[in-house]
């Protein structure tokens, strides 16, 4: 039975790899149609979530089933836990790519991006695929490492989402049309938060490796 669990947990753990390869493709895929404006790439974003959000149901039904008929406790119960909300952040991760990929595609075909923002969302977009591309390498090599890394990356997002106000702030009088502000703040605040839960599913994993959960509770 022992053994039986052991390879259900591994289980678990390839398959959120395998969400984080997935999540990753998404992002990339999403800013390459924002930046040229591909309609037919945002439509595959848009459609390739659907994969994701089937994969987070299959490990979250895994999950329960193991909570349910085995029992874990103690390390083995937080490994089982820890799979389930890091599978929540990889699916929002995902949606946000599908967010990004849905501005594309209302704005077609005039861009969501105006000129003044375009430098702008080109780092954010290359700050974006660098935290997806840590963390599906921190889940496929799970170690301490990686941690920074990603914690880096999303202070970069940060900083960047912060600018745009101050462009937005800077941008001349009439220069903008309600539905520029709409986007780039909507566009911004997407890969924030893509960010945002990069560092949940990094600081899940610090958390099974260690058992310490004390850095994260004095942050708030």
């Amino acid at each position: 039975m022992r053994e039986v669990f052991r390879n259900e947990l591994d289980e678990l753990a390839t398959q959120l790899v395998d969400m984080s390869v997935k999540v990753h493709e998404a992002m990339r895929l999403a800013n390459q149609s924002l930046r040229s404006n591909d309609l037919e790439l945002a439509e595959k974003v848009i459609e390739a979530d659907a994969v994701i959000d089937h994969m987070q149901h299959a490990l979250d039904l895994q999950a329960a089933e193991m909570l349910a008929l085995q029992a874990p406790v103690a390390a083995d119960l937080r490994a089982v836990i820890g799979s389930l909300r890091m599978s929540a952040s990889l699916e929002r991760m995902g949606d946000l790519a599908r967010h990004i990929a849905q501005q594309v595609r209302i704005r077609y075909p005039e861009s969501a991006i105006p000129d003044h923002f375009t430098d702008t969302f080109t780092r954010m977009g290359e700050s974006g695929e660098k935290i997806a591309e840590a963390t599906e390498n921190l889940l496929s090599n799970p170690g301490l490492t990686a941690v920074p890394t990603i914690n880096a990356i999303d202070e970069e997002l940060d900083e960047l989402h912060l600018s745009i106000f101050a462009k937005l702030a800077e941008a001349p009088a009439g220069s903008l049309a309600p539905r520029h502000i709409a986007d780039v703040t909507l566009l911004s605040r997407y890969y924030e938060r893509f960010g945002d839960h990069a560092v949940s599913v990094s600081q899940k994993v610090e958390y099974l490796l260690t058992g310490n959960w004390e850095p994260y509770l004095s942050k708030k």
